[in-house]
């Protein structure tokens, strides 16, 4: 080879991510060269592998690779990854992930914090705010104002010897009646206990308080009270005691605690974590227990009065703040001041970036907690927009869940900006319009989970429409608009919703048919019908929210199945049930059932190795050696839910199987950890457990998301099924699709924020088709060919 071929070759291999024999999850020793600086796009089925190869190895690999260049005392102290199961992965590049997952639900987290626009406006006003009054934490509502607190000592010069204490004063803007969350609660007492009964009788009706629990019994040793008196017959003493006296060392049971008063301990517990954060009992019960009110000191800013007096033109941050982003980036552009011209510039960047991703309705108020995964993924390439930096290897997740199908441009604008500047765009998805923009596809499968993790085809656009692979045989297929529309047996009536940018709307949701409720992103949807619906009775929520639990939650463990499936072991074998459990009796002394023996190497990462003794299985050899029809616990927690239907013909564990798989979950693995499950088959795995409940109205939220093409037509089988079987569907979607096959459509809009919140249209699909003049409308003839 000559030194011109051979200087060719070299640049041609790095031109190329390259993985060789990539075993993550279900990849079958997958091998592909993905280019560099162009967009590829991963796509086929859901649980054909994408994931494991876009995320669970190339980068997570980047990541491990970039923790390792910091100093061990850094690495310490950054979340530890473990290496990929791949032989080998060349020329990998640092990675972006920007992923689907729902924001930290932090009460003090907003978009203007989330993405430090806020920080910007804050020192945007404490250099040009009339008038002055202080540093940019003066205009931070997470930092509180603390005047004469102490002193420190320094040191003075550069002669070490020297040092004196000064006193410092914290400014911050902090607003101290509500402490920055910007509104606050009322209890109501009647709905913490039953003062008919005593604590020993179970008195206190907060969740967790269980008679015989250490909540409970701090109360009861604690000496303040009487513990078989029933409350209504407290004295004054012990009424204030039991709910409201300060923090005080107690002894319980031989152990020092610290006894507070009911109320003070629910309010840290559980009143000041932000809502959607909570367990969905324990929200029920804040929802009914306790009334939430915009603070009348700060009126509901956050900020206090010194925040608040200092302006520009007239606005102060927590006016600018609350802005609609289209209007802010407005005010931001009047403002000429050649002081602050850099500051000045970033800021409209910024702002300016919102509005071109598609979130210009939002505003920098708005709780971060209450971002859709989608909304959420789109804030957080704000940051990424206006960098520098190139050869980064972005990766996304779905960029499109939660858009409109005319929002799906300014994405696809999007990610070809970022692949111009010279990067590498990886991107996770199913959408055609995401598809037919691509430079290059990796089509995974043939199916999924073990039926999958194998590439079908690599290559352009056109030779995936030529090819003979799901993806490609799906690529141009349409549902046909639905002609005969079934007809409502009632309706649920709202009427003058306000929530959000809703203007009073009154809307009727038929019951007895499939109800699919359009319209942009922030046209008011989720506003309408999560705000107002879950009010009503059998009312069933199915939403992509986290599963809570640890890496010891399955699909076995979350729908029920295992303590079907114990059971009928400890039948066929005459045990005890809690030995078929590896959390349990029936746990490997050796690894306490987790399968792998985790030893922690401080800095670097933990390193995770099969358990020799129970061979990775999670149980002791006596459970291994108890059968059921041949097959161990360790055999059946290792089927898919198809394979485990089959086995289990009848009985409870079979019908909830049965439902798994008619949500297209059938590849599961009854023993998969639940934090591998993505946000749509969270739903679908919830979907599954609620259709055991006959005569309800079940409210989805884009069930397509993370579908294939091929599945959508499964999923829209499955919500006929419901409504046949005498249920009412409601269906918050995008996917023109199920838009096409619904009985009723409600569109919202015109547009989105301000510029949306009413109904625009009510009817049949044919009837938008044929008549309304939405951008529904316009897509939805677009998409069907009329």
């Amino acid at each position: 080879m000559s030194e011109a071929e051979a200087t060719v070759h070299i640049a041609d291999s790095h031109d190329v991510i390259r993985v060789v024999g990539a075993r993550e999850n279900n990849l079958k020793d997958v091998s592909v060269e993905i280019p560099k600086r162009r967009l590829s796009v991963f796509t086929g089925v859901s649980g054909s592998g994408k994931s494991s190869l876009v995320f669970a190895t190339i980068a997570n690999e980047s990541q491990r690779l970039i923790n390792e260049t910091y100093p061990t005392f850094v690495q310490q102290f950054m979340g530890q990854l473990s290496r990929p199961d791949v032989d080998a992965l060349e020329n990998v590049s640092p990675a972006i992930i920007v992923d689907q997952e729902r924001m930290g639900a932090n009460s003090r987290s907003t978009v203007g914090t989330a993405t430090d626009v806020h920080a910007m406006l804050r020192m945007l006003f404490s250099r040009i705010g009339v008038p002055h009054v202080g540093s940019p934490q003066a205009f931070s509502f997470n930092v509180p104002s603390v005047s004469g607190a102490g002193a420190v000592t320094i040191q003075v010069g550069k002669d070490k010897g020297k040092s004196e204490r000064r006193s410092f004063e914290i400014t911050g803007g902090m607003c101290p009646d509500c402490e920055g969350l910007g509104e606050v609660s009322d209890i109501a007492l009647d709905a913490l206990f039953d003062a008919d009964k005593s604590l020993q009788d179970g008195a206190i009706t907060v969740p967790g308080y269980t008679p015989d629990g250490w909540m409970v019994k701090a109360f009861i040793e604690s000496g303040f009270v009487d513990p078989a008196k029933p409350i209504r017959e407290y004295t004054a003493a012990e009424r204030h005691d039991f709910l409201y006296k300060e923090p005080t060392k107690v002894k319980v049971g031989g152990i020092n605690l610290t006894y507070e008063g009911l109320v003070p301990k629910i309010t840290k517990s559980m009143l000041q974590k932000d809502r959607d954060a909570l367990q969905p009992h324990v929200r029920a019960f804040v929802d009914r227990a306790v009334a939430f009110t915009p603070c009348p000191a700060c009126e509901g800013t956050r900020l206090n009065e010194g925040a608040r007096s200092s302006r520009i033109d007239r606005v102060n941050i927590a006016e600018a703040a609350a802005m609609q982003i289209t209007d802010l980036a407005a005010w931001v552009r009047s403002i000429d001041d050649p002081s602050v011209a850099p500051l000045l510039a970033g800021l409209r960047q910024a702002v300016d970036s919102f509005v071109d991703i598609g979130l210009g309705y939002l505003s920098l108020d708005r709780s971060s907690g209450t971002l859709s995964g989608g909304e959420a993924q789109r804030t957080k390439m704000i940051r990424h927009l206006g960098s520098s930096l190139t050869d980064i290897t972005y990766v996304f997740d779905e960029p499109t869940a939660g858009l409109h199908p005319h929002d799906i441009e300014r994405t696809n604008r999007l990610l070809r900006r970022l692949r111009d500047k010279g990067n590498t765009v990886l991107v996770v998805e199913h959408k055609p319009e995401v598809i037919e923009i691509a430079d290059h596809i990796v089509d995974l499968g043939p199916g999924a989970g073990r039926a999958g993790g194998e590439v079908r085809y690599t290559g352009d656009v056109a030779g995936l429409r030529a090819s003979d692979t799901l993806t490609g045989r799906h690529l141009d297929h349409r549902a046909a608009l639905k002609t005969a529309s079934r007809i409502s047996t009632g309706a649920l009536e709202i009427r003058g919703a306000s929530q959000h940018n809703l203007r009073n709307v009154d809307v009727d949701i038929p019951l007895g048919v499939l109800t699919v409720v359009t319209g942009v992103a922030g046209s008011g949807k989720s506003s309408l019908i999560h705000g107002n619906l879950p009010g009503f009775d059998e009312v069933v929520v199915v939403d992509q929210s986290p599963i809570k639990g640890s890496r010891r939650s399955s699909p076995a463990t979350y729908t029920g199945i295992l303590d079907a499936i114990r059971s009928a072991f400890a039948k066929a074998n005459g045990v005890k049930p809690s030995l078929f459990s590896a959390n349990s009796a029936g746990g490997c002394i050796a690894c306490k059932g987790l399968g792998v023996i985790i030893t922690n190497l401080g800095f670097t990462q933990s390193v995770e190795t099969r358990c020799e003794l129970c061979d990775g299985s999670g149980f002791s050899d006596e459970v291994l050696e108890y059968t059921l029809e041949g097959r161990t616990i360790h055999d059946v927690l290792s089927m898919s839910a198809s394979d485990a239907a089959a086995f289990f013909t009848r009985g409870a564990a079979h019908q909830t199987l049965a439902r798994m798989i008619d949500v297209g979950l059938g590849y599961l693995t009854l023993g998969q950890a639940l934090n591998t499950l993505s946000g749509g088959e969270r739903q679908r795995l919830k979907l599954a457990i609620a259709m055991a409940k006959k005569g309800a109205v079940y409210v989805l939220d884009e069930p397509t998301t993370g579908l294939h093409l091929a599945d959508v037509d499964t999923m829209l089988a499955l919500l006929d099924r419901l409504v046949d079987g005498g249920d009412t569907v409601v269906v918050i979607e995008h996917h023109q699709a199920v838009m096409a096959h619904a009985d009723w459509i409600i569109d919202l809009g015109p547009g989105a924020g301000r510029d949306g919140g009413r109904v625009v249209f009510e009817g049949t699909p044919a009837d938008l088709v044929a008549s309304a003049d939405t951008l529904t409308a316009q897509h939805l003839r677009a998409y069907v060919g009329v």
